[in-house]
C-alpha cells in the first residue's frame, strides 16, 4: 500500500490533484472490465489521465501496451496534451479515435491482400484544388448528389444531403440488415434506392474500392471477425484498453472494442448515460445499460460529485434528469457553495430575444465566461446579427455558412434583383415556380427563345400563349416588383411573401417534397430581422454579404474574449460561468420530430431530456432559461422542460417579478433576481447627437471618435480598432456616452 500512497501523494504535491474516494477506486482497479459512470463536472478527464499514469508509473506497464480511444480527434488531442502536462517524462500513450483505429486495421488488411482503395470523405474544397480537374472528383457528397439527380430527377438540397448522409451513417453504425433500411422516417425521396446504388457504385464504379468513414468501421469489424491472424495481432498489441465518452459509441464501434479486449478483458469504459445525445447518428446508449450482460464480471463505479456548478444548478439538474427511466440511478451532488438561483425568463415575443440577450450580456466583465446555447444552428443567425450591431464580440463553435447560400435566401435576393431589372430570363427561371405568376415550364421554354432584351413580363404577355387568369397576375407581378425597388427591405420581404405568393409556394413545396415548413418560414423571419432598420434593398444585400463574412471570422475567435454561441450538442464537454439557454419552446425542444412517431416517442423524448440536461450542466454559477409567448405571429408554448424546472424550483410559487423590456413589453421572470441591467442616464438618446468628430465612450470598447455616420450605421475609431455599429441598437441599449 505504501507504493500506492506514494503515487497519489506525489501527484498531489506535483499537480495539486487530490482524488476523491470513487476516483481513487477508478484509478486503482486496473484489472478486468470497469464501467465508470461520470456525471457532468465530476473530474472525468483527470481521473482517466491519473489511471493511465498509475498503470505506467506504479504497475510498470509499457505505454505502448495501453490503448486510449476517444470519440473525436479534438478529444484525443486534448487528452494527449493533458497527459503530457501530468506526466511530462513518460512516453506518450496511443490516444486515437475509433475511426483511426479502424482505418489502421483496414489498411493493414488491404495491404496484405493488395486491394486498391480510396477514401471519399474529407474537405471537399481542398480536394477540388488538389485533384486533377480532367478526372471526375470521387467524393461522397458529389456521388450522392449525382445519384439523387439521376434517380429522383431533381437537384438535392443541402438539407436533404445532410439527412441522406446521416441515414447512411445510421444504417452502418446500427449494423442494420437490408430489410430494415426502409423502417426509418425519411424526408429524402427514394433514400433506400439511392443508398443501394451508392454502395454498388463504391464497389464497381471507379476501378477500385471507394470507402467512406463509416465503411472503415464496418470493414474493420468484419476483418477482425473473419481474419483470426489479424485479430490475434491486435489482441496481442494492447494489454489495457480505455474508451472515453462511450455513451456516444455505436454498435459497430462497441463490437470492435469487444473483439479487441476479448483475451484479457482489461477494459475501462468511461461514460455518462445521462449525456447520450447522438442516437440519431447511430450511438447506442442502451449498450451501457446492458454492460453486465456483455461483461458479467464488470465493476460499475459512480462518479457523482460535481466540481463545476453551484448547488442550485446541480440540485435542479439532478432532479430534472430523473424524469428519464432508462438510466442508471445516479444522484449528482456538489459541495460547492450556493450562488444565484436559476433564472426562468419568459419574453412576450421571439423578436425580443436577441435584443434582450445583448442587453443582458453587454456589461459582462469577461465575455469568454458567457455562452448562449440553442437547439438548432439556425438560431445563431439572429444572434449574430444583433450582437454584431451592438459591437459585442462572439465566437461561434458551430459555423454553418449554408444559411446565406440557402435556396430560400437566394430566392428572396432574386426577387429583389427582379425589382431592378425584369429583363433577365436567368433570374426568372430560378423563381418562376415560386410566385403567383403560375408560369409553366413550356411557357418558360418559349420565353427562352426570345432575345430582344425587353421585360420578361412584356415578352410573356405579348409573345407567349397564356391562360386568361395569367394575364392579370403577370401584370400585377410586374407592377409589384417595380414598386419594390424603392421599398425598405423588411417591407419588400413581406410583399414577396404575401403579395407575390412566395410563402404559399413554399407550403406547397413542403407538401410535395417533404421540406419542414417551420424551418423554411424561420429563414424568412430571420431575413426580416436582418432587414430591420435597413433603408434600401442594396443595404440588405450588402448586409447579408457582410454577415456571411462575419460568420467565417467568428470561428477564429476561439480563446479570445468573446461570447460563445453553440448548439447544445456541441457544448458537451465545455463549461462557462454564465449560460443562457434560448428558444425553449415546444417544437424546438423537445422538437416536433421527437413527439411525432408514437413508436419512437419515448426514446426520443428521453434523449431530448438528456440534451436539455447537457445544456444546464454547462453552467458554473449562472443559468438562465429563456422562452417566449409568441413567434412568427403565432402563439408559442413554453417547453415542458422549462415547466418541469419551474416546478422543481418552486412547486407552489407563481411568477414573482415583472420587468420592463423593449417597447413597454413585459418580461416575466421566475426565481431570485440575479442582476439588474442599469439604466444609463448619461447615454446618448438622440441620434442627431451622433456626429462625425464627436468623442464618445462605448460601454464595452471605451473611448473613441466618430469618423462616419451612414443611415443606421456609425463607424467609430477606438484605441484598439475600428468598429461599425448599429445606431438603433446603441441607443436602445444605452451603449454610448458623449465625452465633452
Amino acid at each position: 500500500m505504501k507504493v500506492v500512497e506514494d503515487f497519489f501523494i506525489r501527484k498531489k504535491d506535483e499537480l495539486g490533484v487530490q482524488l476523491n474516494e470513487v476516483q481513487l477506486q477508478a484509478v486503482r482497479q486496473t484489472e478486468g472490465p470497469l464501467l465508470l459512470l461520470a456525471s457532468p463536472g465530476s473530474g472525468k478527464t483527470t481521473t482517466v489521465i491519473m489511471r493511465i499514469g498509475y498503470l505506467i508509473e506504479e504497475k510498470r506497464i509499457n505505454p505502448a501496451r495501453i490503448k486510449a480511444i476517444t470519440f473525436s480527434r479534438t478529444a484525443a488531442n486534448d487528452m494527449r496534451e493533458r497527459f503530457k502536462r501530468f506526466f511530462p517524462d513518460v512516453q506518450p500513450v496511443d490516444f486515437s479515435t475509433i475511426h483511426s483505429l479502424a482505418f489502421k486495421v483496414v489498411r493493414e488488411s488491404f495491404r496484405k491482400k493488395r486491394t486498391a482503395y480510396q477514401i471519399i470523405e474529407g474537405d471537399i474544397d481542398k480536394e477540388k484544388d488538389a485533384f486533377n480537374s480532367q478526372q471526375p472528383l470521387l467524393h461522397k457528397k458529389i456521388i450522392l448528389r449525382n445519384l439523387f439527380n439521376t434517380i429522383v430527377g431533381e437537384n438535392i438540397t443541402d438539407d436533404q444531403l445532410d439527412e441522406l448522409t446521416t441515414y447512411i451513417s445510421y444504417i452502418k453504425n446500427k449494423m442494420l440488415s437490408a430489410d430494415q433500411y426502409s423502417q426509418m422516417n425519411m424526408n429524402v425521396p427514394k433514400a433506400v434506392q439511392i443508398f443501394k446504388e451508392y454502395e454498388s457504385f463504391k464497389k464497381t464504379g471507379a476501378g477500385k474500392l471507394l470507402l467512406d468513414y463509416d465503411d472503415m468501421l464496418v470493414l474493420a469489424n468484419e476483418m477482425l471477425e473473419k481474419d483470426q491472424e489479424l485479430l490475434h495481432n491486435y489482441q496481442q498489441s494492447y494489454d489495457y484498453v480505455l474508451t472515453d465518452e462511450s455513451q456516444d459509441t455505436s454498435l459497430v464501434q462497441h463490437a470492435i472494442i469487444e473483439k479487441l479486449v476479448k483475451r484479457h478483458q482489461n477494459l475501462c469504459v468511461v461514460a455518462d448515460d445521462d449525456q447520450a445525445i447522438y442516437s440519431w447518428r447511430g450511438a447506442e446508449p442502451s449498450y451501457l445499460l446492458n454492460f453486465k450482460q456483455v461483461y458479467p464480471d464488470a465493476n460499475i463505479l459512480y462518479m457523482e460529485q460535481n466540481y463545476r456548478s453551484s448547488k442550485e444548478i446541480v440540485t435542479v439538474a439532478n432532479q430534472f434528469i430523473k424524469r428519464n427511466k432508462q438510466r442508471y440511478d445516479k444522484n449528482m451532488f456538489t459541495e460547492n457553495a450556493a450562488d444565484t438561483s436559476i433564472q426562468l425568463t419568459s419574453l412576450p415575443d421571439y423578436q425580443f430575444q436577441a435584443k434582450y440577450l445583448v442587453r443582458a450580456i453587454a456589461d459582462s466583465e469577461n465575455f469568454a465566461d458567457v455562452a448562449i446555447l440553442y437547439r438548432n444552428n439556425a438560431s445563431s443567425i439572429a444572434l449574430m446579427n444583433e450582437f454584431d450591431r451592438a459591437g459585442i464580440p462572439f465566437y461561434m463553435k458551430d459555423v454553418d455558412n449554408r444559411f446565406f447560400s440557402h435556396w430560400v435566401v437566394q430566392d428572396i435576393l432574386n426577387f429583389m434583383r427582379m425589382a431592378f431589372t425584369d429583363k433577365r430570363f436567368d433570374i426568372l427561371e430560378k423563381i418562376h415556380m415560386k410566385f403567383n405568376g403560375y408560369i409553366s415550364k413550356k411557357q418558360m421554354e418559349a420565353l427562352k427563345r426570345i432575345h430582344n432584351h425587353e421585360s420578361v413580363f412584356d415578352n410573356l404577355l405579348q409573345y407567349v400563349p397564356l391562360q386568361p387568369y395569367q394575364v392579370k397576375n403577370l401584370k400585377n407581378c410586374k407592377k409589384t416588383l417595380k414598386q419594390m425597388k424603392d421599398m425598405r427591405p423588411k417591407h419588400a420581404i413581406h410583399v414577396i411573401r404575401e403579395q407575390l405568393g412566395y410563402e404559399k409556394a413554399l407550403e406547397k413545396m413542403c407538401e410535395r417534397l417533404g421540406f419542414r415548413r417551420e424551418y423554411l418560414i424561420g429563414i424568412l423571419n430571420t431575413l426580416e430581422e436582418i432587414a430591420d432598420t435597413l433603408e434600401t434593398l442594396e443595404d440588405f444585400a450588402n448586409r447579408l454579404k457582410y454577415l456571411a463574412t462575419v460568420l467565417k471570422t467568428a470561428k477564429r475567435r476561439k480563446g479570445q474574449n468573446a461570447v460563445t454561441f453553440s448548439t447544445f450538442h456541441s457544448a458537451k464537454g465545455l463549461e462557462f460561468e454564465k449560460v443562457y439557454m434560448i428558444d425553449l419552446i415546444e417544437g424546438m425542444i423537445p422538437s416536433t420530430d421527437e413527439t411525432k412517431n408514437e413508436k419512437e416517442e419515448k426514446d426520443m423524448l428521453e434523449e431530448a431530456v438528456r440534451l436539455f440536461y447537457v445544456g444546464m450542466t454547462r453552467a458554473k454559477t449562472y443559468l438562465e432559461l429563456i422562452s417566449y409567448e409568441a413567434r412568427d405571429g403565432k402563439k408559442a408554448v413554453e417547453s415542458q422542460f422549462v415547466t418541469a424546472v419551474k416546478q422543481i424550483m418552486s412547486p407552489n410559487k407563481m411568477a414573482i417579478e415583472n420587468k420592463e423590456v423593449t417597447n413597454g413589453k413585459k418580461v416575466v421572470r421566475y426565481g431570485k433576481k440575479a442582476s439588474n441591467i442599469q439604466f444609463n442616464p448619461n447615454a446618448v438618446q438622440d441620434r442627431t447627437k451622433l456626429m462625425v468628430g464627436n468623442l464618445i465612450k462605448h460601454r464595452v470598447f471605451g473611448h473613441g471618435e466618430i469618423v462616419k455616420c451612414d443611415g443606421d450605421t456609425i463607424e467609430i475609431r477606438f484605441q484598439a480598432k475600428m468598429k461599425i455599429l448599429s445606431i438603433t441598437t446603441c441607443i436602445e441599449m444605452g451603449l454610448l456616452e458623449p465625452l465633452t
